[in-house]
């Protein structure tokens, strides 16, 4: 397992100490399974200014789609042979086809009847609740043997910076045969080591990681941590779900755990000021030695909340090159206190 780094260094004449000589160091580290690159750079205080939640969320109700008055009239419904009831309703939580689809199938599954739920009050329940609604229709997708039923995937977009286009908390959930860029590769990159050294990679990870600078705690079979090269720009929080390769082998016990940590993980960068993330599961698919099921939690922010500036420049755009605006080490200690 190795963690590599190269440490680089910027020297400026600083204009406001005299246009004295000032060394600026930055590091591009390489993570230890696909060898993406991630920049640690730009370095700021990783502390930003909360909006005016009651002004940025006035008037969205009125036309949100997901909210209890609507949801049951406008939004879709699975065609039979897929799905027979049409929508899975869950109390007041609904799962249903989206209207814009990543894959042939996809839902969109709705966190309850509430419209905007403060990052804090997310509730692990909730969130396990939702989880298992998403759980509910992989098993019905793979029990009619549907030939897209290999990766099951949970995504969820949180709030206007993550991308999403709604404030109305929702989980993007979709099953597909053809694994996303970075999974694929992590996936490839898996077997590649297995194959090498005789061993699953994540399993000889959380090893490494363990007690070290970058882990966070454990909550029942899984273990979080901060990543070593992250795509985020306040870094982002891995968690690896022991002996597990795929998601529908996830039983409910699991599904807590990954609640309880996500909360845990929010509670820590709402005191940063952050109140946007985006959190994907990867996944192998059924009987892959090699995958271990790992959740991934990124924040999201704006460079300049006044000006609406994304947190996604060019170079993250462009040439895929992560950004990182502090060591991942010193944002653990961040994060520590809630674990």
């Amino acid at each position: 397992m190795k963690f590599e780094a190269l440490q680089k260094e910027t020297v400026i004449l600083d204009p406001q100490n005299n246009m004295a000589r000032k060394s600026i160091p930055s590091e591009i580290r390489k993570d230890p399974l696909t060898g993406r690159t991630s920049r640690i750079c730009h370095f700021m205080a990783l502390k930003w200014d909360k909006p005016d939640f009651e002004q940025l969320v006035a008037g969205t109700e009125a036309w949100c789609p997901f909210c209890p008055d609507k949801v049951l009239t406008v939004t879709p419904c699975f065609p039979e042979e897929i799905l027979p009831e049409g929508r899975i309703v869950w109390d007041d939580m609904v799962l249903f086809p989206n209207r814009a689809p990543y894959d042939s199938l996809g839902a969109v599954a709705t966190m309850g009847s509430r419209h905007f739920i403060p990052m804090t009050e997310i509730t692990s329940e909730r969130i396990t609740k939702g989880f298992r609604l998403a759980m509910e229709f992989f098993r019905k997708v793979h029990s009619i043997g549907h030939p897209e039923s290999v990766y099951h995937i949970v995504n969820w977009n949180y709030m206007p910076a993550s991308g999403s286009s709604l404030i109305h908390a929702h989980l993007q959930v979709f099953a597909t045969s053809d694994a996303p860029n970075l999974m694929r590769e992590e996936l490839e990159a898996a077997q590649t080591y297995l194959r090498t050294n005789g061993t699953n990679y994540w399993d000889d990870l959380v090893k490494a990681e363990e007690d070290g600078e970058r882990y966070l705690g454990r909550i029942g079979r899984t273990t979080w941590l901060t990543t070593y090269a992250p795509m985020g720009v306040a870094g982002d929080v891995l968690a690896v779900v022991d002996g597990v390769g795929s998601t529908l082998e996830l039983n409910d016990d699991d599904l807590s755990d990954l609640s309880v940590g996500l909360t845990k993980t929010m509670a820590a960068y709402d005191k940063m000021g952050i109140y946007n993330f985006n959190m994907n599961f990867f996944t192998g698919a059924e009987g892959d030695e090699h995958a271990r099921v790992h959740l991934l939690f990124s924040p999201r922010t704006f460079f300049s909340q006044a000006l609406g500036s994304s947190d996604v420049g060019a170079i993250r755009n462009l040439f895929n090159e992560t950004i990182c605006m502090a060591f991942p080490e010193e944002i653990n200690g961040m994060l520590k206190p809630e674990f």
